[in-house]
């Protein structure tokens, strides 16, 4: 099985030795002579570890050096080790480009069996960094699709408050992601290993939304069987969302109250006070100064609530995601039962759906999109499945909603054309496979829904 590819670079002759020794022991070798030969090649495939051969120490030399590995780090970020003469360390500049765009280096006369072991080192310290990057791709993102500034500069604030144990209050329109926000500060916290307990105060009947919330104990009233464990006591070591805060009843509020200051609870018949550990997320469509002013939720409590007040933007000042969440929402709403192999949306239903104001926010996208595939008979969604209009008039798409869909289907198109093998869509487009999954992740695009 090959050690790996590994690109060999000169701006002169290659050291044959060398290039003959890892073909030998296993490494699939390219050999490259001029700065042209390098960019067609990085852009034509994507690789990890390159070995730089460095005979002539010239200032012309170090110059057309500098600006090959600069070019290099533009397509692709591969891990280089140096082959270069001694007397290149004594050169102030020589060792600044090693040490800034090197790995590692080897001096002449090469010693093969070591600087193997160094090119070893270089691939896994890339694969290393390729699963880091990976990982950063997923977590990053907070589960949130887009990239969007308003999407980012949510995604900013919830890494800061989960940092600590304060309460958090979230505002923002119905169907915006409140809670998908409150699962990613529990997620990003201290507390991600305890339970994430979700609560929807509009839900639960006003006569037993007390019960529900601390809990009763055995015989405490009719039909009282056994003793309940209440929503707040079992997110202990966690995080307590409570959805829609406002329609808590003010006698709860006043309980809830309570508990944010002295951290106890009072199950229903009992007169024993229990510690408990939680955090409490909430979360209102309502604006709660309002809910205040007309008397319809304590002023305290509001307070208590808001040490971190943050809201999640609706889609409308998210236009950028749309086609990012649209395309996500297609993946999971995608039948395999479904006679008609969905590709995507046609280009007027991009359009209409970029103009369109979206009042459910999220939701109302998320909703549109698993009718449309229900009720589509064609391989492109259409405004009709989706049921939208187009707007009145000539069409006049922002320019970056236009480049956003040229980007994403030349992705789709290169995926489909390679039977969804990610290193030749990405060898084909000229991009690096990282960048690939990146595209991909940004566009809401899975092998899943490819294939």
């Amino acid at each position: 099985m090959p050690k790996g590819e590994v690109l060999c670079f000169s701006l002169g002759p290659l050291a044959t030795g060398i290039t003959d020794y890892l073909s030998a022991s296993g490494w699939l070798v390219l050999r490259v002579c001029d700065q042209a030969s390098l960019k067609q090649i990085l852009m034509a495939k994507n690789l990890k570890a390159g070995l730089l051969f460095i005979d002539n120490i010239s200032p012309d030399s170090f110059d057309s050096i500098q600006a090959s590995l600069r070019m290099a780090r533009g397509l692709q970020r591969l891990e280089w080790v140096g082959v270069l003469p001694f007397a290149a360390l004594d050169s102030p500049a020589w060792r600044e480009l090693v040490l800034n765009c090197l790995f590692d280096h080897h001096t002449e006369p090469a010693n093969f069996v070591d600087l193997e072991f160094r090119l070893l080192n270089a691939l896994r310290q890339a694969n290393l960094r390729e699963q880091v990057d990976g990982a950063e791709v997923f977590e990053n993102s907070l589960g949130m699709i887009g990239r969007s500034d308003a999407i980012r500069q949510l995604q900013n604030k919830i890494r800061k408050v989960a940092l600590t144990q304060d309460p958090v209050l979230i505002g923002g329109e119905s169907g915006s992601g409140k809670e998908l926000a409150a699962r990613a500060i529990h997620q990003c916290s201290s507390r991600a290993s305890g339970p994430f307990v979700a609560v929807n105060c509009g839900a639960i009947a006003p006569a037993l939304i007390q019960s529900e919330l601390f809990g009763h104990e055995r015989g405490s009233f009719t039909g009282a069987a056994t003793t309940k464990l209440g929503l707040i006591e079992a997110a202990s070591g966690g995080t307590l969302f409570l959805d829609e805060i406002a329609d808590l009843p003010l006698e709860l509020q006043t309980n809830l109250l309570r508990f944010l200051q002295e951290r106890t609870i009072q199950r229903v018949g009992s007169h024993k006070s229990l510690t408990v550990d939680v955090r409490v997320v909430a979360a209102s469509h309502v604006d709660l100064a309002s809910a205040v002013a007309a008397g319809r939720f304590r002023e305290d409590l509001f307070y208590r609530l808001s040490v971190l007040p943050i809201t999640v933007p609706s889609l409308r000042e998210r236009q950028a995601d749309v086609l990012a969440l649209a395309h996500y929402f297609l993946g999971l709403s995608t039948d395999s039962a479904n006679h008609v192999r969905i590709l995507g949306f046609s280009q007027k239903a991009v359009e209409a759906m970029m103009f369109h104001t979206w009042p459910g926010n999220v939701r109302e996208l998320s909703n549109r999109v698993k009718r449309a595939v229900v009720m589509t008979d064609q391989r492109l969604i259409s405004p009709d499945d989706l049921g939208l209009a187009l707007p009145a008039g000539p069409s006049a798409m922002a320019l970056d909603a236009v480049r956003t869909m040229a980007e994403r289907d030349a992705i789709t198109l290169a995926l489909v054309r390679v039977d969804s093998n990610v290193t030749h869509a990405a060898r084909a487009l000229g991009i690096s496979r990282m960048t690939m999954y990146r595209l991909m992740d940004k566009h809401g695009l899975s092998l899943r829904r490819i294939q």
